[in-house]
């Protein structure tokens, strides 16, 4: 497993991605790496663990967090050509985010609408991790 420090570090330059990344399509595949880089990190498993679990940590950032994972499940459909049925919230990402990468831009479009705000949770979800990571150095 990476040091916490190297997983601090990397945490970090994604949130300053986020942070720097003008408003526009970059902002929404700079959100999608925020969340797979929590996503792929095992010392973040714990929030994701389910919450009837003893000693989970989901209910920190599950809320804001599944808004986030909305961002990065379109990103990651909106190139799928496919016939199945992906449900109705899975569509109007990939149509909402598609939207956006070609410039129609519309305060119509919810995650155009929510742009700032998914940026302020992307800030309260790294202050939680990094929380969560000096926990974990002060343990080791």
């Amino acid at each position: 497993m990476a040091s916490t420090t190297k997983i601090a570090s990397t945490l970090d330059q994604k949130i300053k991605k986020v942070r720097e990344t003008p408003e526009g399509f970059a902002f929404f595949v700079s959100l999608h790496n925020f969340v797979e880089f929590i996503e792929a990190t095992p010392s973040f498993a714990v929030f994701f663990i389910a919450a009837k679990k003893k000693g989970s940590r989901s209910g920190e950032i599950s809320s804001k967090y599944s808004i986030l994972k909305e961002v990065y499940q379109g990103i990651e459909d909106i190139d799928v050509k496919t016939t199945a049925d992906l449900g109705h919230d899975r569509f109007v990402a990939i149509r909402e985010l598609g939207l956006i990468r070609d410039n129609n831009l519309s305060n119509n479009n919810s995650f155009w609408k929510r742009r700032e705000f998914l940026r302020k949770l992307t800030n309260d979800i790294h202050e939680t991790l990094r929380n969560h990571l000096s926990v974990l150095e002060g343990k080791v």
